[in-house]
């Protein structure tokens, strides 16, 4: 069985994503962006 090499980065995004949610619930901007940004550099050199 062959894996998709793009999955295990697709947790990492979700899981950076996840981890911006309890920062942003707690008005933390600074690290709730930090995350946002996270997720969003993976999932661009990703897909």
């Amino acid at each position: 069985m062959k894996l998709d090499p793009r999955v295990l980065p697709t947790i990492l995004i979700a899981v950076d994503f996840i981890s911006a949610i309890p920062y942003a619930i707690r008005g933390d901007v600074r690290h709730a962006v930090y995350w946002v940004a996270a997720g969003v550099l993976t999932l661009t050199v990703t897909w």
